[in-house]
């Protein structure tokens, strides 16, 4: 019998597997958000630049929606690297995957151009959204995410998806 206070070995296997995808997808996101942002690591455009590529990719207010995908990516990536309010973490990082999914779905499915390395961010970020952070997380000191309950994760999802139809819906 084990002690409720210490987790099992397939618990912790399952906790540390959850922070490694955690890390991965939070330090991606956030690269990529800072990328649009500022124009960090060398090969993002800034804000200019950004907001030029979705006014040509049929957003109205280029700027403006580049701004609010690049502080999604980047909040959303830190929230998923720590396990900080990781439903709507993951729900910033999967409704802008939405959104980028459709801008790169008639690209074809390879990179560099393809969706396919959106089709993952988005979907991990889906597995994220509904299975939790696990318990190495900052989730695990906020009282009513400690125990992370799938209703959590099915809300985050409905509120991507319902901003990323909204969002498309102005794209048009």
């Amino acid at each position: 019998m084990t002690s409720p206070h210490r987790p099992t070995s397939s618990q912790a296997a399952y906790d540390v597997g959850l922070l490694v995808i955690r890390l991965a997808a939070g330090v991606i996101l956030f690269t990529h958000g800072t990328q649009k942002l500022f124009g960090w690591f060398g090969s993002g455009g800034g804000l200019d630049a950004t907001g030029h590529f979705f006014t040509m990719s049929g957003y109205p207010a280029g700027t403006a929606f580049a701004l609010v995908a690049g502080l999604t990516e980047t909040l959303g990536g830190i929230g998923l690297a720590l396990g900080f309010l990781t439903p709507l973490a993951g729900a910033a990082a999967l409704g802008t995957m939405i959104n980028a999914l459709a801008v790169t779905w008639n690209s074809g499915f390879f990179a560099p151009n393809g969706f396919e390395f959106t089709l993952l961010l988005a979907v991990v970020a889906l597995g994220l959204t509904l299975t939790g952070p696990g318990r190495i997380a900052l989730d695990h000191f906020v009282p009513v995410l400690r125990n992370h309950r799938l209703a959590y994760g099915v809300a985050g999802v409905i509120l991507a998806a319902a901003a990323s139809v909204v969002v498309l819906i102005i794209r048009g």
